[in-house]
């Protein structure tokens, strides 16, 4: 470990200029709660706990795209795993929760003055369903992989892409707006389950594929080529961090990629299991209420709840 920090720059370590991002959007989000909130119809201050949750969201968008986990995800694909796991199962989820329903409501709607077909096609869920996998399932196949992690912008864009898709399949499973929902009870868990479903191939690939799969992480000049962008200029890449540092280093190059897909797979059960719970929870409440004969959102008249705002 501390040959990493030894070698390896502040940029490639810290990745300064993610921080600075994603210090700007924290300081919207604190000037849109606080400040500006007064701006949308039916706003109000988010408890403590959402804030918490948009920060916890940054933090793992931060592991998921930086740290020193980004060089170390060179080194070992488990990490490389981890980081996925990081952006696309925990960083897009908790923001989606942590947001003020009134700016995503104000975001959606005012998406839709501006691009309406692009808007509807966007969040259709047949579209966040194949969207997301499709793309984590094509950046796992060999010659796709090795050839992102050559090329830092070309897989930084990328990692926008999957990010935006994250966005438009998360936001049927977790149904921040319920007026604005394609899916309800039993279809919007049918969906969750579909989309673990579609995840598995790749998982599968990587954990029974039988042999390493990655140039990256087998062949040591490919590795190096890799590394290069980690390194100070002209500077050497010491051979002992071909593998992994740590725990990680002792693996094989198949068990490696093996815990990798096992990572991946498991924690997605995790994630969605949870979110099918939730999604039951909801369905169990809503069903509730009607048999009482207390009055839901979907009950109250439109010009009522205009009148009350």
């Amino acid at each position: 470990m501390g040959e990493l920090f030894d070698q390896l720059t502040f940029r490639a370590l810290w990745t300064p200029e993610l921080i600075v991002v994603l210090a700007v959007v924290a300081i919207l989000y604190i000037l849109l709660t606080r400040k500006w909130y007064v701006r949308f119809e039916g706003s109000e201050k988010p408890r403590l706990k959402h804030d918490v949750l948009f920060g916890l969201a940054l933090l793992c968008l931060y592991m998921g795209w930086g740290s020193p986990l980004y060089s170390t995800g060179h080194m070992t694909i488990t990490i490389h795993m981890f980081q996925m796991v990081s952006a696309y199962f925990f960083a897009v989820p908790l923001m989606i929760i942590a947001l003020p329903k009134w700016f995503l409501s104000a975001a959606f709607e005012g998406f839709g003055n501006y691009a309406r077909v692009v808007r509807n096609v966007m969040f259709h869920p047949i579209a966040g369903l194949f969207t997301f996998n499709a793309l984590f399932s094509f950046y796992h196949i060999p010659v796709v992989f090795d050839f992102l992690m050559l090329r830092p912008g070309v897989h930084s864009v990328y990692e926008i892409a999957m990010f935006i898709a994250a966005w438009m399949m998360w936001w049927h499973m977790i149904a921040p707006l319920p007026k604005e929902q394609y899916l309800h009870d039993f279809k919007r868990i049918f969906y969750i389950f579909g989309n673990g479903i579609l995840i598995t191939p790749a998982c599968a690939l990587i954990i029974f594929s039988g042999y390493p799969l990655y140039d990256t992480y087998t062949d040591m000049q490919y590795w190096a080529s890799v590394m290069a962008y980690c390194l100070p200029a002209n500077a050497g890449v010491s051979s002992s961090m071909f593998g992994g540092i740590g725990f990680l280093g002792n693996l094989s190059a198949y068990s490696d990629q093996q815990l990798a897909g096992i990572l991946m797979k498991v924690v997605q059960e995790i994630v969605y299991g949870t979110a099918i719970g939730m999604s039951f929870k909801q369905w169990l409440q809503r069903d509730s209420h009607q048999d009482s004969g207390e009055p839901t959102i979907s009950d109250i008249p439109e010009h009522v709840k205009m009148g009350d705002r």
